[in-house]
């Protein structure tokens, strides 16, 4: 069996390739990324990340609902005039979203930034807490 492929089947092809090339190209860039602890108390969720280096001005945190977003750029100051070996020291954008199992309370939130630590302590919604519902006796 022969197959003989057209000029315009050629472009299709040609299209396809260069698209799945591009998407391969994307999922293996380097990201920044950090790591991150999530403490889960009786009324807040606790959120540690490491960011060393980073600037508070560089930094955006989000809430919308249960959605921690934590976003911002590490900037590594490099003259280009000089002759690097090797330069391994990341800088760029990064960006990370965080699902809560609770809905949050955005307007009670704490954030701080120590030693390239950063600390945000985020309460639950009202709405989200335990109660305890007394039963009575008819």
């Amino acid at each position: 069996m022969t197959l003989y492929i057209t000029p315009a089947r050629r472009s299709f092809r040609r299209r396809m390739m260069d698209e799945m090339m591009r998407d391969w190209d994307e999922d293996y860039s380097p990201n920044l990324t950090f790591p991150i602890d999530v403490i889960a108390d009786k009324d807040s969720f606790t959120i540690k990340a490491l960011l060393p280096g980073v600037q508070p001005e560089d930094l955006e945190i989000n809430i919308v609902n249960e959605l921690v977003t934590i976003s911002g750029e590490l900037k590594v100051s490099r003259d280009e005039n000089e002759d690097y070996l090797l330069a391994e020291c990341p800088s760029g954008k990064f960006h990370r979203v965080l699902t809560l199992p609770t809905p949050l309370d955005s307007t009670k939130v704490k954030a701080e930034l120590e030693n390239g630590i950063l600390t945000l302590i985020v309460p639950k919604a009202e709405e989200a807490k335990p109660r305890t519902i007394k039963v009575t006796k008819k």
